[in-house]
Order: structure tokens, then sequence, then C-alpha cells
């Protein structure tokens, strides 16, 4: 368990409630956001996030990588900016709800006795983009100045593939222009003490099958049904075979890449990372992540990414009903990135950057 280390009452939402944390304020105005499939108020956010751009007095960029689709990034220009940058990345897009689970609306951010906030994004991954904001603020009210460049970014779509979200915009000129050389990107909650750090995940497939036929209830004997040529082989090459010649198959996604995040204690920015985490007494442990997140598509460019959420003594609810965070876990979250932004901005440079 890490400290109770909230800092100073620094910025925050539009008026907060009478005891309550201005970032965990914040942070609910955000969750109240219905950035949610299939049809997300991307609107919403990037207002919300011109206005937060504002606060920190940060240059915004957008671009637009796909009709509708935008990616927003705040720059924190470092001391030494020809040196690679730091990413900070997060999705503003949340999955869908079935509000007839929920005990309270989905989206109305509501915190119980506890100060569990339940809402949809709460973990996945609001609670993240709020507390890379904090901890930037905190950082800037105390004077201190990146050595490293620092890119805040914002990407829509996660939740359905990135496709027209992080997938296109790495090989976007202004991808490139970021000259990233590590990223943070989301991960997920631990139950337990320690915290859960992600250095590779599964490759997803998506696959979508055609197989024309008479549609028609079970009850009844219809030839030629799509159903009945829907034969499960090991192979889908195979499986499409057999079900016939007008039977085809086309990936909606099929991400091959293996690349993972080196984890060993000489690479430097595992050890700016570790070392941080150490220094507040958190446990780490290394996991491959179980789904797929854009970090993937990082990856895949050849940047280093660790997916990390930091809650711990939470259970992982993400995608499911009654999704909530503690605000004292959320709070704490924000010291952790308070701590890990100095630190793997000050990474020093490598022969290739020198």
């Amino acid at each position: 368990m890490l400290p109770d280390k909230d800092g100073p009452v620094i910025g925050g939402g539009q008026g907060s409630p009478e005891g309550e944390d201005p970032s965990v304020s914040l942070f609910r105005e955000y969750l109240r956001l219905k950035t949610v499939h299939p049809d997300p108020d991307y609107d919403s956010a990037l207002r919300f996030l011109d206005r937060i751009a504002e606060e920190l007095e940060l240059p915004m960029k957008k671009i637009e990588v796909c009709p509708g689709r935008v990616v927003s990034i705040m720059t924190w220009t470092g001391t030494k900016p020809t040196l690679k940058s730091v990413l900070l990345n997060s999705h503003t897009d949340v999955v869908p709800v079935y509000q007839e689970h929920w005990k309270c609306d989905a989206f109305s951010a509501m915190k119980d006795a506890e100060g569990n906030i339940f809402a949809r994004g709460s973990q996945d991954m609001k609670c993240v983009t709020i507390q890379y904001i904090q901890a930037v603020r905190r950082l800037k009210a105390q004077g201190w100045k990146p050595t490293r460049t620092v890119h805040l970014m914002f990407v829509p779509d996660e939740e359905v593939g990135g496709h027209k979200g992080m997938e296109t915009f790495v090989t976007h000129p202004e991808f490139q222009k970021l000259n990233i050389g590590f990223a943070l990107d989301e991960g997920l909650a631990n139950p337990g003490e320690a915290f859960t750090v992600f250095y590779g995940e599964r490759n997803p497939w998506w696959i979508t099958v055609r197989c024309p036929g008479s549609p028609g209830h079970g009850s009844r004997f219809v030839e030629n049904t799509a159903a009945e040529k829907l034969e499960f082989e090991k192979q889908i090459k195979q499986w499409c075979k057999d079900a016939g010649d007008d039977v085809t198959y086309e990936f909606a996604q099929k991400h091959m890449n293996q690349n993972v995040t080196s984890t060993a204690e000489d690479d430097p920015w595992w050890s700016a990372f570790s070392t941080a985490c150490k220094s507040l007494n958190m446990t780490l442990e290394k996991e491959i992540f179980p789904a797929a997140t854009d970090s993937r598509f990082i990856r895949a460019v050849g940047i280093p990414a660790i997916g990390f959420s930091p809650m711990n003594r939470t259970p992982i609810l993400l995608h499911d009903h009654n999704e909530h965070l503690n605000e004292r876990v959320f709070l704490n979250g924000i010291g952790v990135y308070e701590r890990l932004i100095p630190a793997l901005t000050t990474v020093p440079a490598s022969p290739d950057e020198a």
C-alpha cells in the first residue's frame, strides 16, 4: 500500500463538492462524459481536454487520423528537447453498458460512503488520464521542469480495435515528429498489495465469416442453412473450404507482432521505472497483458511500452458491470506518476542520442 501522498490541493474540476479532493472532482467530471460506443461523444472529451491544456499552459495539437477520429496531444517541452521523448498515452473511449445490471447510472460517477466511484471508464482508463494530468499539474506548480519532452496523448477507438486511432496514427508523420523513446499506457488493477505491469500482450485476431444460406428456426427442416455450413475445424481455411465454395472469411484485425518491452535490470527505461516504484515501496508483478491495448501498435514500431494502471487492492472490473475505483487508490496513483515522470524524463542519453 502506498503512503497517503495526496500533495497540495492544486487545480481540479469546476467546483468540487465540499470536502472532496479537487482531483477526485475532476475525475468524476471526466467520467460523466459519454464517450461510449457505439456512438462516443468525442467532442465533449475534446472540449474537456482543451480546457485542461489551458489550465496547464501546455500547447495542444489535434490530428484527425480518420474522419471524426481525432488524436489530441499536450506537449511539455523538455530542457533537452532533442532527446527522445516520454509518451503518456490514454484512450478516451469506453465500452457499452447494460444499465439494468448497474446499481446506479453508469455515467453518474456516483461515490458511495466508502469512497468507491462507480462509472464506466473508472478503471479503463479515465483514471489514468486524470492521474497523468494531475501529476503534471503538481510538478508544474512545484516549478519542476522535465529534461526530456513529455507528450500526453489522448486517442479514440481503442475499445474497438484501434484501427481509426493508434493503429493508423503510428504511421502518421505527426507521430514520427514526437520522437518517442518510451511509452506508458494502460494496465489492469491488482486485487492484492502488488501492482501489475505489462511488458507485452496477446495478438488479437478478429475474423468475419460470410456464410450464405437460407434462414430458419432450428425446429424447421430447412435445407442449405447458413448454420449447417459452419463445421468447426482446427484451421480456419479448412473450416471454410469444407463449408462450401461460397463461404469466405476475412480478418477485421490480424495482429502478428510479438515485440515485448525489456524488463532487464540493465535496461535504462525499465530501471528508471522500477526504481521509482520501489522508492514508493511498491511491489511489481510483471505479466503479459491477457487482452490487447494500444501498446501493441507502439511496440510494433519499435518503441518500448509498459502497460500500467496504479490500482492495487482493487478488483479487476474493466468492461464489467458496476465498474468502480476507490478515491484513495485513485489519489495514490497521482503520486505514483508524480514520481515516475521525473524518473523517466531524466534517463541518461543513449549513445545514439548523445
